[in-house]
């Protein structure tokens, strides 16, 4: 690390991002197994580097030069492209190319193994490269999930004429996905949808305007459309896969309309498109487009917990950082106790996501290999990420940039940045009451609530401290009691507490777990406890608050 500090200003330039992340090898040889974590740490120790020095730099210029929309050539011909920073550019051959992002989770050969590697592996580089880079991280999610919905309900053809090219490294041949499905008045009620599809001697066409389209020049993106006489609501919904150029090389029958000057996320584009009759693929069961959508969406939403995890994560390194090395009143930021109890808040919540976020990851490999168990758990597990993690980056990033005073409101330094890209996790993919009300909607189905109860009261069982076996027992039946009283109700009033509660506990029993894993992590039962006690128990308001700051010190 080039340890910069001039002026008593603080600059952590040119630091390892998976190195200063004192819990990162722990808590991934935990998730990921003794011996895929030492085949695979090198790639890490290799992304941490790029982070905090090459990324880094990309992201700032990349920030700054925001994606342009040309419509004509200069002499007249349309053309309908998005110009991208060479930087942005860069950024995409590390993330797609290097080290395959997009195409681990689908086929064997990344880094040279020999089988897919696990979601924890590519969800753990994605914590990494979102701590400089947000923006790339949006097109890299949704190239990686409109590739497992393809495979997942496309027919064989089409899966075998785009695979290859979706899971490429080769940034030459390599196809970028996206998903159009929002539009005017139809956000968060996607049953609105007034986009239609016609059919006409076999072959489907679309027609309408989507109004947020992420990543809008990609080279195929998932669709919802009505199909003429189909019902309203989102039972009328079909999916359909629509690509950019068509069989003859000419350009499919849509347009980028304009690009989205947004708070955040400026590396990457955004933008509305005009479907004038544009071809498309029918993707599955033609009644059942909302419910094969709501897959990508899922994997979307867990990828938004994962990126408001990696930026939570990075505003502690700075804040730690800071208050290791700024001097004020003749001290040491990190020796006087505000700035102790600011911090140790910060690292609940923290923590809180990154154990939501790596538990998950595991429950969705067993999920994906068929257990219905494991199924159930990650339908509920991952509205409350989404709905949670992203609210905590938004006040985690906020006190990053006070902490680091003036200094964090200047936008040379990533305090503002980590700020404004944490914002849109909140919003795309459902809002936070639309997720929480998800999240509800998940608990009521099928037997998922008893599902979810009985696993956390295994992992309880498991704990060998008969007082911590005691108390985590306790709280889980006291929150599973105003969930079930909440659900009886039926009025959804509560529906964000609910959602805040059950994420809490599930955060606090996974700590738990991993603290059992090595002396090195023992630490994390007290962050269980705190957060327990923090966000889950009646607390006086003008009662002295007796948090224990020594959490801090497991992280320096």
């Amino acid at each position: 690390m080039n340890n910069l500090i001039e002026n008593n200003i603080p600059d952590s330039k040119g630091y390892n991002a998976y190195i200063r992340d004192k819990s990162f090898a722990k808590l991934l040889e935990y998730y990921c197994g003794k011996d895929l974590f030492e085949k695979i740490e090198k790639k890490f120790f290799e992304l941490g580097k790029k982070v905090g020095e090459e990324i880094e730099n990309l992201s700032i210029t990349a920030d700054k030069n925001p994606p342009q929309l040309i419509k004509k050539t200069r002499s007249g011909l349309s053309v309908n492209e998005i110009l991208k920073h060479p930087d942005f550019k860069n950024l995409e051959k590390i993330a797609f190319g290097d080290f395959g992002l997009a195409a681990m989770s689908h086929r064997n050969g990344v880094f040279g193994f020999q089988e897919k590697l696990p979601p924890i592996i590519k969800y753990g580089l994605t914590f990494l490269f979102v701590q400089s880079e947000f923006g790339l991280c949006c097109p890299l999610s949704m190239t990686d999930s409109l590739t497992r919905t393809l495979k997942k309900f496309g027919n064989k053809d089409l899966v075998k004429t785009f695979f290859n090219k979706l899971t490429s490294q080769d940034m030459d041949n390599l196809f970028q996905g996206a998903m159009f499905m929002t539009e005017q008045e139809a956000g968060s009620d996607v049953g609105s949808i007034k986009t239609f599809a016609e059919q006409e001697n076999k072959n489907w066409y679309l027609t309408g305007e989507k109004w947020f389209c992420s990543n809008p020049d990609a080279d195929l993106a998932m669709v919802l459309a009505r199909p003429k006489d189909n019902p309203s609501g989102t039972k009328g919904l079909s999916l359909f896969l629509l690509p950019k150029i068509l069989q003859n090389g000419s350009h499919n029958s849509y347009e980028i309309i304009r690009l989205k000057d947004k708070l955040g996320g400026k590396s990457f584009a955004s933008g509305e498109i005009k479907l004038n009759k544009a071809y498309a693929y029918l993707i599955g069961d033609p009644n059942q487009g909302f419910k094969q959508m709501t897959d990508m969406i899922n994997m979307s939403r867990l990828s938004n917990g994962v990126r408001a995890s990696g930026i939570m994560q990075r505003s502690i390194q700075e804040s730690i950082y800071i208050s290791q090395n700024r001097k004020a009143f003749d001290k040491k930021l990190l020796d006087l106790p505000l700035m102790q109890k600011q911090i140790s808040k910060m690292l609940l919540l923290s923590e809180a996501s990154r154990s939501m976020v790596f538990k998950t990851s595991k429950i969705l490999e067993k999920a994906d290999n068929g257990i219905k168990q494991f199924e159930k758990l990650f339908r509920v597990l991952t509205p409350l990420i989404k709905f949670r993690a992203c609210r905590d980056a938004r006040k985690v990033s906020g006190d990053a940039m006070e902490i680091r005073g003036g200094c964090g409101y200047i936008e040379e330094w990533s305090d503002a940045r980590m700020l404004r890209d944490s914002h849109l996790g909140s919003i795309w993919e459902g809002t936070s009451n639309i997720v929480s009300l998800d999240a509800i909607r998940a608990l009521k189905k099928e037997d998922n609530i008893f599902v979810l109860k009985n696993y956390l009261l295994k992992i309880i069982s498991k704990t060998d401290n008969n007082d911590d076996l005691i108390f985590l027992k306790k709280i889980t039946e006291e929150v599973f009691d105003f969930i079930f009283t909440e659900i009886k109700n039926d009025n959804n009033f509560n529906s964000r507490q609910v959602a805040s509660a059950l994420y809490y506990l599930c955060a606090s029993i996974f700590l738990n777990e991993e603290s059992r894993f090595c002396t090195t992590l023992t630490y994390r039962n007290k962050i269980c406890k705190l957060l327990i006690q923090h966000k889950l128990m009646k607390r006086n308001p003008i009662e002295s608050d007796d948090l224990d700051k020594s959490i801090i010190f497991s992280f320096i």
